[in-house]
């Protein structure tokens, strides 16, 4: 398999931790999505919609979306799981998958930012308020739903609560930080999802989520 993504890409980050996850062997190529590589004649041929990830099966066939790919890839090699045995935790976890996927992401997107800044004229100042503020919000109800339940989350098989460890760590982290924050007067303007990235990150590197 090969997975064209951008190291930036949270989309192509959570494919990489989904095969990562897996134990699975894929090659990687890299679209460098601030210089347009994603919108040359040849990426464009192998995904017409210009964005990351995508992931090359070996026949050749070619898969886009994250979710998508995630899905293909539960599918296809159900061990280890990725998500709990039951219709209620996976509907919990596909819930929070898609509002990161489908609520935060889409608005946050380079393309758009891009278009803000092109097309009316946006400064730098205003177009990272316009990204705090949707990320912040997204993650302020994500936050709500999860960590009441990271106690609850069932370890992943072959992998003794390693996954788990990283979101407790996060959701420690986080509170940590916002507590700090708050004590010396300044606003939690630094959204979640950067939290999140460095932990998981943490994990893949050093072999707590990684095969």
């Amino acid at each position: 398999m090969k997975l064209y993504g951008y190291f930036r890409s949270s989309a192509a980050f959570r494919v990489r931790i989904a095969l990562n996850l897996k134990g699975l062997d894929y090659e990687q190529a890299f679209i460098h999505l601030r210089k347009g590589d994603q919108r040359s004649a040849a990426y464009l041929g192998l995904n017409p919609q210009g964005l990351v990830p995508a992931l090359v099966l070996e026949d050749g066939a070619v898969l886009t979306q994250s979710l998508s790919i995630i899905d293909y890839l539960e599918e296809t090699r159900p061990n280890p799981a990725l998500l709990p045995s039951d219709p209620v935790g996976r509907a919990r976890v596909r819930s929070l998958a898609e509002a990161i996927a489908c609520d935060i992401h889409p608005i946050d997107n380079l393309r758009v930012l891009q278009f803000l800044s092109r097309q009316f004229g946006h400064k730098e100042p205003d177009i990272e308020t316009w990204f705090n503020h949707c990320i912040a919000l997204g993650f302020e109800g994500i936050e709500k739903t999860m960590w009441d339940r990271v106690a609850q989350l069932p370890e992943l098989p072959g992998r003794p609560s390693q996954a788990v460890h990283c979101l407790r760590k996060t959701a420690r982290c986080a509170n940590q930080a916002r507590a700090a924050r708050a004590q010396a007067g300044d606003v939690w303007n630094n959204p979640p999802l950067c939290i999140f990235r460095i932990h998981i990150a943490r994990g893949v590197s050093n072999g707590r989520v990684h095969r």
